[in-house]
């Protein structure tokens, strides 16, 4: 019996656009909705890193282009991003450890977009995220990125769980999944 759903698809297919759809749609019939997604971040046309915001409406960095080769103090990088691990938990671990006091009967949805390599620098998200899977007056409503390269732990922890749903977004379905992915989590939330 799932009890969580997470969206998977390659970078840019659209899994953050259908988060805050199934979002709107929850809050917009009351459900209790916290949690927060990835945004990019684009200057002058390009991708300049992204920011973390909170479905309450906070934001901040999560990363950034990295300016300069030169590695400093000791830095989190992916690829060409360095990851602002203070900014990230300071917006992100409030978030979850205050959306863990859903109840059986009024469960809360919690939205953890994404669990990938740049939020995974965070041990403290890391516990965060487990537990907020094992409470039972919650449900997952999150991303994790399709397998590439070294398998990271937690992705696929989340993958093989038995109580978790994972839909598969591609350019196909995209624009049709939304409300089946409603569905599934009003299905949890039964």
């Amino acid at each position: 019996m799932a009890r969580h759903v997470f969206l998977t698809g390659p970078p840019g297919i659209g899994k953050t656009t259908l988060i805050q759809k199934v979002t709107q749609a929850l809050r917009s019939s009351d459900v209790p909705v916290d949690g927060f997604y990835t945004e990019e971040v684009k200057e002058g046309g390009r991708r300049r890193g992204f920011d973390v915001v909170t479905l309450s409406g906070k934001r901040g960095p999560l990363s950034r282009v990295s300016s300069d080769s030169s590695t400093s103090r000791r830095e989190y990088r992916v690829g060409q991003y360095v990851v602002d691990l203070v900014s990230f938990e300071q917006l992100v671990l409030p978030v979850l450890r205050n959306v863990n006091h859903g109840s059986d009967t009024e469960k809360k949805i919690c939205v953890i977009d994404e669990i990938g390599k740049m939020e995974l620098f965070s041990q403290a998200f890391i516990r965060a995220v487990r537990e907020t899977l094992t409470d039972p007056g919650t449900v997952v409503l999150g991303t994790i990125p399709v397998p590439k390269g070294k398998p990271l732990d937690l992705v696929e922890e989340i993958r093989s769980r038995k109580d978790v749903k994972v839909f598969n977004v591609s350019k196909e379905n995209r624009n049709n999944i939304l409300q089946d992915i409603l569905a599934a989590v009003e299905s949890c939330r039964k």
